[in-house]
């Protein structure tokens, strides 16, 4: 059983609904970043996904465009993101999970960077433009380096795709509350939990919903269709407000404890 594996049965024998968290690798340097897991860590985050920069993020809004921007601007690799995992991961307790685009994993080689990630203590891996039909190579590479395979579902996925995703991945589904690009949003967007249902009747697997979920309010709805809410956007604007600053761990810390204050989180 991997770590998310065992996450998730936790969970789902407390009866609680999970909170992944996203931040961008290098966002405000990677030093800062290794800071910035510990605190969420400590906040009670169930999952820390960890974003790696690319110059031409098509899925994401502003606010992680932006994050990228600065990671870009600091020299942040995907080595050096890698690097700093292996840094940090020994003192965390909750799964970690990069999120990259297709690119910047070709671009190390695909058996290089599975080889890495575990080495660095990776639990899990979601290629965001990466197509379920051309995934084999990948999905062979991550599991002989025992990483989980994550894949992402929009409300425009067929049952078939579920059931392909279901079958071909590892860890949990990610399912995207709306088409178009990551960003905080007020209200989540029609049709969350129709998307959710069709997912429940066709596996079991984990299931975490995001894009635009950035409030307490978000998080409790999302808390009653799906295993764990994601929130990035949200959380990658409390790093962004605080500007590199002294209060930037305050900040973050404070925002978790915000999101986790309702009925439906610990």
């Amino acid at each position: 059983m991997s770590k998310l594996d065992e996450t998730f049965s936790r969970l789902r024998r407390k009866g609680e609904t999970g909170l992944v968290t996203y931040v961008m690798a290098g966002d405000p340097d990677l030093n800062r970043s290794e800071s910035i897991l510990r605190c969420l860590d400590s906040a009670g985050a169930d999952v820390l996904e960890v974003g790696v920069p690319f110059s031409d993020p098509l899925a994401d809004g502003p606010v992680i465009q932006r994050a990228s921007e600065r990671s870009l601007a600091g020299n942040t690799t995907m080595g050096g993101a890698l690097e700093m995992l292996e840094r940090v991961r020994p003192g965390l307790a909750a799964p970690v999970v990069v999120f990259s685009y297709v690119n910047p994993i070709l671009a190390m080689g695909i058996r290089t960077f599975a080889t890495r990630a575990a080495n660095a203590g990776v639990d899990g891996v979601l290629a965001v433009d990466l197509p379920i039909e051309e995934a084999d190579e990948f999905r062979a590479a991550m599991l002989e380096a025992r990483l989980d395979t994550i894949f992402l579902l929009s409300p425009t996925t067929t049952a078939a795709r579920i059931q392909k995703a279901a079958e071909l991945g590892r860890g949990f589904l990610y399912g995207i509350s709306r088409l178009g690009v990551t960003g905080a949003r007020p209200r989540l967007a029609d049709g969350v939990e129709d998307m959710a249902s069709r997912i429940r009747d066709l596996t079991d697997m984990p299931l975490a919903l995001g894009f635009g979920v950035s409030n307490p309010v978000q998080v409790a709805t999302i808390c009653r269709w799906a295993d764990a809410a994601v929130v990035g956007s949200g959380l990658v604007a409390e790093i962004e407000k605080a500007a590199g600053g002294s209060t930037l761990e305050a900040r973050v810390a404070k925002y978790i404890g915000w999101l986790k204050a309702t009925d439906g989180l610990d």
